[in-house]
């Protein structure tokens, strides 16, 4: 927060605000106006003293630092660029995971309620988008939950939706490492422990929602990500630990079976779904957290809002590291904000011919599929676009140029069937409820020099690099 205020990047809204609609409705307006982030202060019916804040890590209301926000939550200057990023996540993929340490107490301590106490009345528990099945407290927090056996622990972001004050309901999607570990307990007939945790490092929301490989526990590689453990305190009622410094913790059990009607809720697709489905409850059997705490909130929609920057940049830094680690030449990988992440932009090394003599560019763009249909975060492609590296693909303005006169109408397209999102918007109804559909991988790569390469004329590429040092010394516009 004082890093944000130190860019002039949040705002306090002091006025009383109506969590019904108002507060979404000034969030959605703050990301489609590139203004700071609203933290609220004052909301009807919430306790004194607990906050809100709106938009997170959205794109930055300094057009000079677009990802400010993003960059500081993962601890890099504010400047940094989406590439730098996406490298600086994907190489801490290749360094050992870092586990969590116990701690005696801390900051979502200074508050306990359990048993009868423990309620969520007077918490910010907001109708976000007009045609949501009902009001969602958690959009930017992070479930945690462990397998009956203990092996292993899972933070994960998924939405969840109030009930009333003791119980909520929220997606527990297949294929995800939440539905997995549920399924276990749900076999046992048990419900599952779980802690909802919001706030703590502003780092936490970019790994829980990174589609890291079965196995790769998100507080372990967090603490790689930061360079240090993260710091945990153990529940009051359940058998997990959470991050000591969290603002808010909501601890209890989620149920064995379905037995709640979730959703719908505003989309990261810019849609709003017509019905919403089955899912198991949860039950709040202990509420802790800091004083005057603050509560982040998302309000998903058409882009760019917070699943397009963090889950986008998250998604392109484990699809970086899971090429490279296949021996494949890519430069970098992203996941273009305002395409709502249903493309995905790899480049390649200018030399990748010397790197793999012999190999033809579908022949590369082949190896590339292949090693995509391997990766966890498959499930999240539809259009993926390789390119040569002198293209920025997170420069969208010159990705679009890119792709429009590098992408051949009917050629170098190459698409298998395989799993996806159901909440996709592209795919039709049948394509959804199968959770399967196709996927493109199209070649945009320049051809070889001497066969009609073409040569791009712009200022940093058509003009000698002395001149254009000079010209950038001696002209200013």
């Amino acid at each position: 927060m004082d890093a944000l205020a130190e860019c002039g990047d949040v705002i306090c809204v002091d006025r009383l605000v109506d969590p019904c609609l108002e507060m979404g409705a000034i969030i959605r307006r703050s990301y489609e106006t590139r203004s700071p982030a609203p933290l609220f202060t004052r909301l009807t019916g919430v306790a004194a003293g607990h906050r809100v804040l709106g938009a997170p890590a959205a794109l930055s209301s300094d057009p000079r630092r677009p990802l400010a926000r993003v960059a500081l939550s993962l601890g890099l200057p504010a400047e940094v660029t989406g590439r730098q990023i996406v490298e600086h996540i994907a190489e801490a993929r290749r360094r050992p995971t870092v586990p969590p340490v116990e701690v005696a107490t801390g900051p979502c301590k200074e508050n306990i309620r359990v048993g009868p106490r423990a309620s969520l009345e007077g918490f910010p528990a907001p109708l976000l988008h007009l045609g949501d099945g009902g009001r969602y407290i958690n959009t930017w927090g992070t479930i945690v939950a462990c397998t009956p056996d203990g092996t292993f622990t899972n933070w994960s972001i998924a939405r969840i939706m109030m009930i009333d004050e003791k119980r909520l309901t929220g997606l527990v999607a297949p294929g995800q490492h939440l539905h997995k570990v549920w399924r276990q307990w749900a076999e046992l007939g048990r419900p599952m422990p779980y802690a909802l945790v919001q706030g703590g490092d502003p780092a936490l929301p970019f790994v829980a929602g990174m589609p890291l490989p079965d196995g790769v526990e998100e507080a372990g590689f967090l603490g790689a990500l930061t360079g240090k453990p993260v710091e945990v305190v153990r529940c009051e009622t359940v058998d997990l630990m959470v991050p000591a410094n969290a603002e808010i913790v909501i601890e209890g059990y989620l149920s064995t079976s379905p037995d709640a009607d979730e959703g719908p809720m505003g989309e990261f697709t810019g849609y709003i779904p017509q019905h919403g489905s089955k899912q198991p409850s949860y039950t709040v059997e202990a509420v802790t957290h800091r004083h005057d705490p603050i509560w982040p909130h998302v309000v998903e929609g058409q882009p760019v809002d917070e699943f397009h920057t963090a889950s986008g940049i998250s998604l392109a830094a484990e699809i970086l590291s899971h090429l490279r680690a296949a021996g494949l030449p890519v430069s970098t990988v992203w996941a273009p904000f305002e395409s709502a992440t249903h493309w995905t932009a790899i480049t390649v090394s200018g030399t990748w011919r010397e790197q793999l003599p012999g190999l033809t560019s579908g022949e590369l763009v082949e190896r590339i599929k292949d090693a995509l249909a391997t990766c966890r975060a498959y499930v999240l492609l539809t259009r993926t676009f390789v390119l040569d590296d002198d293209i920025d693909p997170s420069n969208i303005s010159e990705l679009i140029w890119a792709l429009a006169t590098r992408w051949h109408p009917t050629e170098g397209h190459h698409v298998r069937t395989g799993p996806i999102v159901p909440l996709l918007a592209c795919y039709s109804p049948a394509e959804q409820a199968s959770a399967s559909g196709p996927k493109g991988v199209y070649d945009c790569l320049l051809p070889e020099p001497g066969q009609g390469r073409l040569v791009r004329s712009s200022f940093q590429h058509g003009y000698p690099a002395d001149l254009q040092q000079e010209v950038v010394r001696t002209w200013t516009p």
